[in-house]
């Protein structure tokens, strides 16, 4: 019988692993340099491969949206430094829907001996012991993890869900709430559930504009439009 690795991970609510790694900016020091800002740190096979490619260029046209939101982006791959170099730069050549001329200016991780992405679970043996499969891990200001997403080698990534993890999560940290399935910004928004029946009990008596419940435990609030 094949033995099974045992792939070991961080989870949600743990501190961000830390590490010190070389770059395509310069040597970092993760989440330590992040402090007060969220970080998508996300993984990808390899350099000079489509769907990465794709990825790259997809993440380069959207930094300016994810810099407003107060949110910086750390690539990683187990490539060299130059590979990583050579790939960025042929990126900034091409033409796809309508991205073009990207300049890819967050970091991009050299991790050959996949010290980082073992840390992270990066590296499943299922699908190849070389490759770091396309993860995603969203860290808070405060170095915590607060979103794991994982994709297989093949499928690439869907950006706009990417960006409404973090809408959603700082939309929670800011006003104790819940968001529902498929919330965008503007929808309404879930209040916690209440911890007694005499809270339940007030909180369907005293419905007003900006509150109602489809019952005790299932309250929202109207976001102003």
């Amino acid at each position: 019988m094949q033995e099974i690795k045992q792939t070991t991970m961080p989870l949600i609510g743990d501190a961000a692993p830390e590490f010190t790694a070389v770059t395509t900016q310069g040597t970092i020091n993760f989440p330590k340099d992040y402090k007060g800002k969220w970080v998508i740190l996300f993984s990808h096979p390899a350099d000079f491969t489509p769907v990465c490619t794709t990825e790259f260029m997809t993440f380069a046209s959207m930094m300016d949206e994810f810099k407003a939101l107060n949110t910086e982006l750390v690539g990683l791959s187990v490539d060299s430094l130059y590979a990583h170099i050579a790939w960025l730069r042929r990126i900034g050549e091409l033409e796809w829907k309508g991205m073009k001329n990207l300049n890819v200016t967050f970091p991009l991780i050299e991790d050959i001996k996949m010290e980082v992405a073992n840390k992270y679970g990066m590296i499943q043996p299922g699908q190849s012991n070389t490759q770091a499969v396309r993860a995603v891990f969203v860290v808070d200001p405060k170095g915590i993890i607060r979103t794991i997403l994982y994709y297989p080698l093949s499928m690439g990534r869907n950006f706009d869900e990417i960006k409404r993890i973090i809408l959603a999560l700082q939309k929670a940290d800011e006003d104790g709430i819940a968001t529902p399935a498929d919330w965008r910004p503007g929808d309404d928004v879930i209040i916690p559930t209440p911890g007694s029946c005499g809270t339940a009990r007030e909180r369907m008596e005293s419905q007003d504009k900006d509150m109602y419940c489809l019952d005790w435990f299932m309250c929202f609030k109207r976001e102003k439009k």
